[in-house]
């Protein structure tokens, strides 16, 4: 009997253990595990861990609560403190706004205050209770005993908060929390009953004009409140620059209480119609797997396999990341605050904002148009629907405004290259709108149009060489969009400006330079130097952005073996201990800047000059030092997007030099084998031979068996499906 027994136990033992490790199995398989939001939370990624969904409204998110270039996005890793958990926030960048609605649960165990996070209630954290996963973020608030955790549809936040037994357990919200570039200008909060709040936050910052209306819904009805309009108690509701409320309960030993925040830029009508689409029910559980669920089936796109797991983690985290913007600004109604300070309606689509495409125009656009060609339809009419309302396509667009932030009007490069590569859209509706955000006045383009190029202006922040090659660059676009549909005197117009960036280049300096107004160049130029005259740059860095053009930079330069000089100096140039670098000159290797998007296409130049084996060690080194499995894992301000797509594409073997153009240069690609599922319901495969650490070289390139001898692929060769095969080696091909 009991030798039976033995038996049985051993063969239940056995059979567990195969259960558990089917289970482990499955989960490995689940890419959302590979993602770690963490990553760029430390350093100078600037990114946020908290819960979202792709490109959706809502980015709930724990903040810190204290202002700083390290607190950008609200969190900063090396902080020890959380304030609260807030609606909205950006992702990587160097713009401190949104911050909206900030909630907070506390009770009677602690009340310290700081003047440094404008004694609001705050908590102390530990990193080893704290986790965050696509669509979910959770942190033990150790000074409470509170566990904090949050969700996300794309118009709703997802609150569940544990709370222990206590007679004065709280939920804070406060409309008047602001963090560095913002600053409440009008806030309302109505109390509707003891289960509902409503009301809206109106704004002041980065964004002049940021609208956000809310509809708030609690599990567990609250005894009492206190409401404040300032610092004054009132009633029902409050309205003023500063308003907060502070909820009461009861709670028992781990009990729940679950709230919910729809959102909308357009009306409360519009909030409440979120909650009741996207999140009619108080089961957490239920939204968490449905986040993480959205989120797999996104990251299903591209699919890898590689044994490095570091490589999983990181390629995954920066698919993750190139899907938090542009972000959702339409409600359920249509309604979204307009760049024209009105509510505007999208009529059959969804509008987006939230456009850093000075940033976003090289590689994050590109990569939309491979994995989301369907979501491309509503950002190319959401960028028409802001010229509507302006009259001109947005520069850096924010929650329904204009921040002007950057230069260039890379918009156009978005609108071309959809259109070329087949995205449906008002093609005559674009190129009126692309012609005449080329041909403004505004932002000096009226003297780069008498000119010829920026002059050196000590009136403007000046920018005067990156502007006018961002102008050129945009003016190229213009040309072939015009060339496309049969304008063929606007064709010959653009052209012959995209051609400006000679009037920059010094051939005494073999830079280019800044000139003053009668066309003489500035004396005393260092092209290592960071000056006004560049764009978050130096003049080795900015040289180069001439993408629509790089065979004329090679002439101009003086043919294929100065250029390689100068390329080969561009890495190799360090800079010197006594070299002062500004914030966002980071990830440098020589001159070259990985950190900061100037730099992004540079390594690939190498292939124009039929040196491709340069690009390959280049990019491999690039992929494998300036991006880490860790929070300091950018090695620069994430941007939206940008940082990662760079990656993404990289490490699959090509990348858009010239993102209007439709092709992609080689380079040398990381994985054993990568699949991109088509939207069209085809795929895409790109296989490695003899890959390794040490072959980072390519030998030869076949495109569905036939091999072919050129330095890039199309973009309808990647649509149309099909396997490109990279044969790899130790030593470069070079023939």
């Amino acid at each position: 009997m009991f030798k039976n027994s033995f038996v049985l136990i051993i063969v239940c033992m056995f059979f567990f253990s195969c259960a558990s490790d089917k289970d482990e199995s499955v989960t490995a398989k689940k890419l959302t595990h590979y993602v770690n939001p963490f990553i760029g939370t430390d350093g100078p990624g600037n990114t946020y861990p908290g819960a979202t969904v792709p490109f959706g409204m809502v980015q709930l998110s724990p903040d810190i609560g204290i202002p700083g270039w390290d607190r950008i996005a609200g969190y900063f890793y090396q902080d020890s403190i959380i304030s609260g958990f807030s609606h909205m926030h950006l992702t990587g960048t160097g713009a401190g706004d949104l911050y909206d609605i900030l909630v907070m649960p506390t009770n009677s165990k602690f009340n310290k205050r700081i003047e440094a996070n404008g004694f609001r209630p705050f908590s102390n954290y530990s990193h080893d209770k704290e986790a965050a996963s696509p669509g979910y973020y959770s942190v033990d608030l150790l000074d409470y005993g509170i566990k904090a955790e949050v969700t996300a549809t794309k118009r709703t936040g997802i609150h569940k908060y544990t709370f222990p037994k206590d007679s004065l357990s709280q939920i804070h919200i406060d409309l008047g929390y602001a963090l560095n570039w913002d600053a409440p200008t009008d806030t309302y909060i109505k109390v509707v009953n003891n289960t509902t709040i409503e009301g809206y936050r109106k704004s002041t910052g980065w964004a002049t004009d940021q609208r956000v209306y809310f509809q708030m819904e609690f599990s567990k009805p609250f005894k009492s409140h206190q409401l404040y309009q300032n610092d004054t108690l009132t009633q029902n509701s409050a309205k003023a620059k500063n308003t907060k409320i502070i909820l009461n309960f009861n709670t028992n030993e781990d009990e729940v209480i679950v709230l919910k925040t729809g959102l909308s830029t357009g009306n409360i009508e519009g909030a409440k119609l979120s909650l009741k689409t996207e999140a009619p029910h108080f089961d957490f559980e239920t939204y968490r797997k449905q986040a993480d669920s959205i989120w797999e089936n996104q990251l299903q796109k591209i699919t890898i396999e590689t044994p490095n797991e570091t490589q999983k983690h990181i390629f995954y985290t920066m698919l993750y990341q190139s899907m938090l913007a542009p972000t959702l600004l339409s409600d359920h109604h249509g309604n979204y605050k307009g760049a024209n300070h009105t509510m505007m309606y999208a009529d059959g689509y969804e509008r987006y904002d939230t456009f850093s495409l000075w940033d976003t125009y090289r590689a994050a656009h590109p990569l939309y148009t491979i994995m989301h060609p369907e979501r491309v339809v509503d950002m190319i009419e959401s960028l028409l629907a802001h010229y509507n309302e302006t009259g001109l396509l947005p520069v850096w667009s924010m929650q329904g405004n204009e921040t002007n932030m950057m230069i260039g009007y890379h918009a156009i490069p978005v609108i071309v290259d959809a259109y070329f590569k087949g995205i449906d859209f008002d093609a005559e509706r674009a190129y009126e709108a692309c012609k005449a955000s080329a041909m403004d006045d505004g932002r000096q383009i009226d003297v780069y149009k008498k000119l010829g190029f920026i002059p050196v202006d000590e009136a403007h922040e000046n920018w005067s060489v990156s502007k006018t090659l961002e102008y050129a660059y945009g003016d190229w676009c213009v040309a072939q969009f015009a060339k496309a549909l049969n304008k063929t005197d606007d064709y010959e117009y653009f052209l012959k400006r995209s051609e400006n960036w000679k009037n920059m280049y010094d051939a005494k300096s073999t830079f280019m330079r800044p000139k003053v107004e009668d066309g003489t160049f500035i004396k005393d130029f260092v092209p290592k130097d960071y000056s006004a005259y560049f764009c978050e740059s130096n003049a080795w860095q900015y040289f180069w952005s001439v993408q629509h053009d790089v065979n004329g930079l090679i002439k101009t330069v003086g043919g294929n073996e100065r250029f390689e000089q100068k390329l080969d100096s561009m890495f190799t140039l360090n800079p010197l201990p006594t070299d002062k670098l500004p914030i966002f000159s980071t990830g440098m290797i020589g001159q070259y800047a990985q950190g900061n998007e100037p730099s992004h296409h540079v390594a690939y130049l190498y292939n124009y000059i039929d040196k491709p084996w340069k690009t390959q060690s280049r990019i491999r080194e690039i992929l494998e030092t300036q991006y880490k499995n860790e929070p300091n894992g950018h090695c620069g301000n994430e941007d939206c997007g940008q940082m990662s797509s760079w990656y993404i594409f990289s490490s699959l073997g090509f990348y858009p030099v010239n993102p209007a153009e439709g092709l992609y240069q080689f380079g040398s690609p990381l994985f054993e084998e990568a699949t991109i599922n088509l939207e069209n319901g085809k795929q895409f495969k790109i296989e490695t031979i003899n890959n390794t650490e040490t072959n980072k070289y390519v030998e030869s390139i076949t495109l569905n068996g036939k091999e072919i001898n050129r330095n890039y692929i199309t973009h309808k060769e990647i649509i149309n499906g099909g396997t490109l095969v990279f044969k790899m080696n130790k030593t470069p091909n070079k023939h």
